[in-house]
């Protein structure tokens, strides 16, 4: 599908961005001194913070809670904006110079505001941390630019392979030995249907464009390559000749042509994301802590088991989705945002999210009682130099929305079975995007 360039904007929430702020290089609106004495320490008053809503602001204002327990000179008001919003609303403010001081936002969308000198640069006080090194690399890399850091990641939101131990081990597959690669996976999926009675191999949402850019890509991203070529402002397409993504794509179409993976995967849109798998009736399920482990009851818990999501020769990644802190330029309380966002990335507060359903982004948090209360969300904190998530100005309309070329190109692959005509109608689709974005 051809989008112009009007379309385009709207789709990818770039059009608030693209009317209201000012081309790159602009100073927008007065950049706090974040190296003012005391900065971040003692604060007063009250810090205004916008997040996501849902399942992120429920956690974000439990962590405030316990924050204004520790002291009584800083409060903290956390506002929810629901996810469709978020660009836009935070877009106007900026316009209206009625910014809040703190924003906890999806980490993909973080360049978007950081591109266009929205946010503030905090690279003296992130290196200034004592656990810098132990932050999630994929968080950082979607808040650094020409190497200035603006943000410090929040909280995670990975995508894994989830695996039914009770199924696995009656069809006789050894996740120890038989989940790294391709061949093992399909050979384990394949044994895990032929227990019949209605057990799946493995299940995906194949009618959500997001769920499949969310679990499928960390495929691709375990061989090194990447669906993007190029820097912000020169991007396109890495589809076409992309041997791991074919590769990819002929994975799931094996799956589905052999009836490994349920037919109601056709239409599943991802309103009822792992219900399956809870159920116990699906060997394989990738997909993030939440839908495979925080809905399911104790003995769903108990026969669940994880790894990474492995290449199709091998190695391993996962998507480092979750959200970003920053202080947008214009903040009138940026010390006490500082105060609360170093609260937010101490060690306590981390190892407290597997309890609303997301990941740490500190690896050091992982220690040994962690684990052994939270067994099924050490896998990346081990692993934490696996985490990708690619840098670009145009994620949403790439991957996330409805007739994204990324989720075109899957179904048209998976369920058609034309894989070189959906990877060259990717490689177009991409890089007319990218072209739009970045013109």
């Amino acid at each position: 599908m051809r989008l112009s360039r009007r379309r385009f904007l709207e789709a990818s929430g770039l059009a608030a961005l693209a009317t209201t702020l000012p081309g790159c290089g602009s100073a927008i609106l007065p950049e706090p001194d974040v190296s003012a004495p005391g900065f971040g320490e003692k604060g007063a008053g009250t810090v205004q913070m916008w997040c996501r809503g849902g399942a992120i602001g429920a956690a974000l204002q439990t962590a405030a809670d316990k924050f204004h327990t520790t002291q009584d000179r800083l409060r903290v008001v956390v506002t929810p904006v629901p996810d469709a919003q978020y660009v836009t609303k935070l877009a106007t403010a900026i316009r209206g110079e009625r910014v809040p001081d703190l924003v906890d936002m999806d980490d993909i969308n973080s360049m978007l505001f950081i591109y266009r000198d929205a946010f503030t640069d905090l690279t003296p006080l992130v290196q200034a941390l004592p656990y810098r090194d132990v932050l999630s690399p994929g968080h950082m890399r979607l808040a650094t630019r020409d190497g200035r850091t603006y943000g410090v990641p929040s909280l995670a939101d990975n995508s894994l392979l989830f695996y039914n131990t009770d199924l696995l081990e009656k069809a006789g597959v050894d996740p120890a030995t038989s989940l790294k690669d391709f061949e093992g996976l399909l050979d384990a999926a394949r044994r895990v249907r032929e227990l019949g009675d209605g057990v799946y191999g493995w299940s995906i949402g194949g009618n959500s464009p997001g769920i499949q850019g969310f679990v499928v890509q960390p495929h691709v991203w375990a061989t090194g390559t990447d669906h993007i070529k190029g820097r912000i402002g020169s991007q396109s397409g890495n589809i076409e000749g992309n041997e791991p993504l074919r590769r990819t794509l002929e994975f799931y179409r094996a799956l589905w042509t052999e009836d490994i993976l349920p037919r109601a995967n056709f239409a599943d849109n991802g309103s009822t994301w792992g219900a399956d798998f809870r159920a116990g009736t699906i060997g394989f399920f990738p997909a993030s802590y939440s839908p495979a482990v925080l809905a399911a009851d104790e003995a769903a818990q108990k026969r669940t088991g994880v790894v990474l999501l492995c290449g199709p020769d091998g190695g391993s990644s996962f998507f480092d989705g979750g959200d970003n802190l920053c202080i947008p330029r214009g903040a009138k309380n940026a010390s006490g945002a500082w105060e609360f966002a170093k609260f937010l990335l101490d060690v306590p507060p981390q190892q407290a999210l597997p309890e609303g359903g997301f990941t740490p982004i500190r690896s050091d948090a992982a220690t040994r009682d962690f684990a052994t209360k939270y067994p099924l969300v050490t896998a990346p904190l081990e692993n934490i130099d696996k985490g990708y998530a690619p840098v670009t100005l145009s994620y949403n309309s790439l991957f996330n929305q409805a007739d994204s070329p990324f989720g075109q190109m899957f179904r048209r692959a998976v369920f058609d079975g034309d894989v070189d005509a959906a990877i060259s109608e990717g490689q177009h689709g991409f890089d007319t995007i990218l072209t739009q974005a970045q013109s």
